[in-house]
């Protein structure tokens, strides 16, 4: 006779009882819309003709059609157009059903959780080696290697107490995270370098963590090297409202080293301290929600996503919703790989068992009700088809003369890699031109990208993957080039430089010729001048020069002046002699050599 099933006593939230209809149109003088709008859609609304909103913008210089989807900025332009205020309210249906859950927990069901922190800072303040050092000093041994340039999660345990961290490639991911609705930290700790000092890309964690909202504490990094200055670092700081305590501010401020483990178990006690204060609780008897940190494609597993458990318990074989992509979990894993049965608010987890890759940053929740989550799954799949369509109709449609539009398959390793580089591509923005990503997936290049690339002329780029032989040889033979990177801001950067139609440029050295002194003159008015005979090359007026004594170069300097036979030459070549003059340099002896070169600017081949 089989065990009865044990019965399952968490809390189940019921997805449908979250929708809620607006009633949209025009009240009392106030347009009041929920969704995006097409222009036929927005005219019906208003009681207007449609082609009264096409000859709006068309004397405004913009191309649209019926189908055109309006921004929230076109929105509001047009309703003061036509004398009304607006206003946006959400509707909850099922395509955002995910990310609009409100839920009320008594104080009786809220139990105290783990801290989440995510560390950022400068490219080379240290904060890898920070992560680093701290997963090796508190996580079991049996972790798989170092942090890598992708989005990641673990948990340690220090002094009996748990800690989460959040690992971003960069500031772009965080940012998006927020930016979708995902406030899955609760701590910022920025690395800054005591002998390099505050940085661009620290200001612009400063900021990311300010619009966050989130509590910031400071690590002055490297302070194991000598001749550091922390108190510039400290002066600096305070300029963005981060005053350190001990000079009489509210921003926790440790000195340390990440190489040397030097008071990384007092920032661990800070992050703590601030956690009990703040008192972060959830309810873990409920059927659990939370955020997908990361997500990939393995050849063994299936559909594996990282996920962060922010309220309720996560068991396995619970089924679960995330975006599109749905499933029940058919096995769960912590931070060293070890198989788990249950995960409880504030730990992330990686499960299997998922019918697709959830994008990084998408909301999930376990429900008992399957028949409702497929629904809802499928929903969101259409309704992101739908807008995805919306959108290429609408850039179709739009006047695309004398624009030069750069057309970009892009492949990640992981899914938080892909949107976080989607994001910031969205964001670069050239006159005269258009960046449009004809394909971003996870995984491997595979032919079916070489061969898109070559019938839309697209530039293919990999972020923290390579391809096959294989593959490489196929590309090779359709000289398709593939540009590979492991930094997303110095991806960005050069993207940028091809809709600005350049590259940084390559500087090369390109020697022209050489001379040897053999004897020399003085002048009263233009100093020393050289007699000398060119071995070989050609020397040019304009070039650049240096001497040469026993084979080492004294200076680097430019011809002054060049005859032959007293008369002013611009150009000499090898086997013929020759007066020169330098450019404010007179210390010369025979037997010196007197190479000239140029300085040529390439631009860099793709």
């Amino acid at each position: 006779m089989k065990p009865k099933k044990k019965q399952d006593t968490r809390q189940n939230l019921d997805l449908k009882t979250q929708f809620q209809k607006v009633d949209t149109g025009i009240k009392n003088g106030v347009f009041i819309f929920s969704s995006p709008l097409t222009v036929e859609q927005f005219a019906k609304n208003i009681g207007k003709i449609p082609s009264e909103i096409l000859k709006y913008f068309f004397l405004k210089g913009r191309m649209l059609t019926l189908n055109t989807l309006l921004t929230e900025e076109q929105i509001g332009e047009l309703c003061l157009e036509y004398n009304y205020d607006f206003e946006k309210r959400i509707e909850v249906d099922e395509t955002n059903v995910l990310s609009n859950i409100k839920i009320t927990d008594t104080k009786e069901n809220l139990k105290p959780r783990p801290p989440v922190v995510t560390i950022m800072g400068h490219v080379d303040h240290g904060k890898t080696t920070l992560l680093d050092y701290i997963r090796k000093a508190h996580v079991a041994r049996g972790e798989a290697g170092g942090i890598t340039q992708h989005i990641g999660a673990y948990q340690i345990t220090y002094k009996k107490d748990k800690i989460t961290f959040i690992d971003t490639p960069g500031h772009a991911a965080f940012t998006e995270m927020r930016a979708r609705g995902a406030d899955i930290t609760d701590i910022v700790v920025i690395v800054v370098s005591a002998d390099d000092g505050v940085k661009l890309q620290t200001i612009e964690a400063i900021d990311h963590a300010k619009a966050a909202k989130v509590t910031i504490i400071i690590f002055i990094n490297k302070m194991d090297k000598p001749n550091v200055n922390p108190d510039k670092v400290m002066t600096k700081l305070s300029d963005y409202n981060l005053l350190a305590e001990e000079w009489g501010g509210s921003t926790i401020t440790i000195k340390g080293s990440a190489l040397t483990g030097q008071n990384v178990d007092k920032l661990l006690e800070a992050i703590l301290a601030v956690a009990e204060i703040n008192e972060y609780k959830a309810n873990p008897n409920r059927l659990a929600m939370g955020v997908i940190i990361e997500s990939n494609v393995d050849k063994g597993l299936g559909s594996v996503a990282t996920i962060l458990v922010q309220n309720g318990s996560l068991t396995k074989g619970d089924f679960i919703i995330a975006g599109s992509a749905y499933g029940r979990i058919r096995m769960m894993f912590d931070e060293n790989g070890k198989e788990v049965n249950i995960a409880y608010p504030s730990q992330p987890v990686k499960i299997t068992g998922l019918s697709e890759t959830p994008a990084a940053g998408e909301h999930f929740i376990v429900s008992t009700n399957e028949k409702d989550i497929k629904e809802i799954a499928e929903k969101i799949r259409l309704h992101k088809l739908m807008l995805h369509h919306q959108v290429e109709n609408a850039n179709t449609t739009e006047n695309t003369d004398d624009i030069k539009t750069l057309n970009i398959i892009l492949k990640t390793d992981v899914h938080g890699s892909l949107e976080a580089i989607k994001n910031i591509l969205s964001k670069i923005n050239v006159d005269g031109t258009k960046l449009q990503l004809i394909r971003s997936t996870v995984g491997g290049i595979t032919e079916s990208d070489i061969t898109l690339a070559k019938a839309s002329k697209a530039l293919v780029i990999g972020f923290n993957i390579k391809p096959t032989r294989a593959i490489r040889a196929i590309a090779e033979n359709q000289q398709i080039k593939i540009l590979f990177y492991d930094v997303i801001y110095k991806l960005s950067e050069d993207v940028q430089n091809f809709l600005l139609g350049e590259l940084s440029p390559i500087f090369e050295e390109k020697e022209t010729g050489e001379a040897i002194i053999q004897q020399l003159w003085k002048h009263s008015d233009i100093g020393v001048i050289a007699g000398c005979l060119v071995q070989n090359g050609e020397m040019n007026r304009n070039d650049n020069a240096r001497v040469l004594r026993d084979g080492t170069v004294i200076v680097n300097t430019k011809i002054a002046s060049m005859k032959h036979l007293k008369e002013v030459v611009n150009k000499i070549i090898a086997g013929m002699e020759c007066g020169i003059t330098l450019e404010k340099y007179h210390d010369i002896k025979v037997g010196d050599v007197i190479q000239t070169y140029q300085i040529i600017a390439k631009k860099r081949v793709i």
